[in-house]
């Protein structure tokens, strides 16, 4: 036989068979079937995180430079709080309502209770700037755990592919690339899948937190700017 013939032999049950992602899958073990419906639900899952923390990141900078915007333009503070009061603020905004309830609270309440004020606003700027940061930085530590452990589970799925192989190896007694192929087939399709879902999860993981980062140091460089506007205010009632 020539070298020709027996090219196409080894190929030919793959030509018939078929490896395409479905055949892949159907065709392999149960163990590596489980690995890859793990890898693909979470790969799929990421991508969600990812889209609606883009979008929530995205909108938490354009509010926060609306509302620096409104603060810084003379208008008063408390037709700002009015009118920010009438809605659901985030960010920025969170952090000038609170603040500004507190405020009212104190001063209206008790006026000699002056004193104390200013530590009652920052601990309330303080919660709510970890309220605000804990609700943007919810769900990245799966981003973090598919990156970090994605990888691995693919590995195994590897493995298992690759002991797949040698089995039938032994039971065939046979080396064909045929006998070996759906295999290893298998196996760099978990691979595959596991980079596919460790990937994007790393990328969008860093690019979030550096996002989150940049976030919290605006909020507190705000309030840092806002205790003092209180203390200012403070002195002259005093």
């Amino acid at each position: 036989m020539n070298p020709t013939d027996l090219a196409q032999e080894a190929i030919g049950p793959a030509t018939v068979g078929g490896f395409s992602f479905l055949e892949l899958f159907l065709q392999a073990h149960i163990v590596v079937q489980l690995v890859m419906a793990g890898l693909l639900i979470a790969s799929i899952w990421s991508w969600a995180i990812v889209v609606e923390k883009f979008f929530a990141f995205r909108r938490a900078r354009v509010e926060s430079d609306r509302f620096e915007h409104m603060f810084w333009s003379g208008q008063s503070l408390d037709e700002l709080y009015t009118a920010l009061s009438r809605t659901k603020p985030i960010t920025m905004a969170a952090l000038f309502v609170a603040a500004m309830r507190e405020w009212k609270r104190s001063v209206e309440g008790n006026i000699r209770a002056l004193g104390g004020i200013q530590l009652r606003v920052e601990k309330v700027m303080d919660v709510t700037i970890s309220r605000e940061m804990e609700r943007l930085d919810r769900r990245l530590l799966f981003l973090a755990t598919v990156g970090a452990t994605a990888p691995f589970v693919g590995l195994f799925g590897t493995v298992w592919g690759i002991m797949t192989s040698f089995q039938a190896i032994a039971v065939s007694k046979n080396t064909n690339l045929a006998v070996v192929a759906p295999g290893i087939a298998e196996a760099l399709f978990a691979t595959a899948l596991g980079l596919l879902a460790a990937i994007p999860a790393v990328i969008f993981y860093n690019k979030f937190s550096a996002d989150s980062a940049q976030i919290s140091h605006r909020l507190e460089a705000f309030a840092d700017e806002f205790a003092a506007i209180v203390s200012r205010q403070i002195d002259v009632r005093t």
